[in-house]
């Protein structure tokens, strides 16, 4: 009597995992196949190139930053650490 319902119950997890794992196999095709669709009929623009804009050539060898910059940096920290007290 014990044996039958182990069987039943080990018979039934399998057909439920085999299930699952078929549904996610199909669930994978179709996604890899309509992202093929979509970037063969809709590709993706390329991005224009991007140029450094360079203020100062003999600065920006040297690594020093635009100070303007600096200051945006170190105001963005400071109201970053005084929000998250």
């Amino acid at each position: 009597m014990q044996g039958d319902i182990v069987a039943q119950g080990v018979e039934l997890m399998l057909y439920g995992m085999g299930t699952v794992c078929v549904f996610l196999g199909l669930l994978v095709v179709a996604t890899t196949g309509m992202s093929g669709l979509i970037t063969r009929y809709f590709p993706q623009p390329e991005p224009p190139p991007v140029t450094a804009r360079v203020k100062n050539p003999a600065r920006a060898a040297s690594g020093e930053l635009d100070p303007g910059i600096v200051a945006v940096i170190t105001a963005a920290i400071h109201q970053h650490r005084d929000t998250n007290k």
